[in-house]
């Protein structure tokens, strides 16, 4: 292998790295269907965990910190005073639609009709 050959063969790795960290992200438990049911608008901490069977407490607390930390939802906290919070996509968050309405369509496909 020449010298060309060896540096575009190692350009495609350092590329990866972004695209691993970020299917990484969204591949973590739950982070896709968090995503998912924010696409139809903001929702309250409990309509996610009511529309999310089978996700503790804990863990939707913690990915709803993380898909915040990233930029892909925000944290909207009504008058002071009032505990009313909800979450929503940020523009970063609504460009997954696509991406994930691909994966959907892909799992009907393929023998998943549970899925909306």
């Amino acid at each position: 292998m020449d010298s060309k050959e060896t540096s575009q063969s190692s350009s495609p790795q350092n590329s990866c790295d972004t695209f691993h960290s970020t299917i990484e992200f969204i591949g973590k438990r739950w982070t896709g269907v968090i995503i998912y049911h924010l696409l139809n608008g903001p929702k309250r901490y409990f309509e996610l965990a009511e529309e999310i069977p089978g996700i503790s407490d804990r863990l939707l607390t913690e990915r709803l910190r993380e898909l915040e930390t990233q930029g892909f939802i925000l944290k909207k906290t009504s008058a002071p005073g009032t505990r009313k919070v909800e979450y929503e996509l940020t523009d970063m968050g609504k460009e997954t639609e696509e991406i994930i309405q691909a994966i959907v369509k892909w799992v009907k496909k393929h023998g998943c009709a549970s899925v909306e």
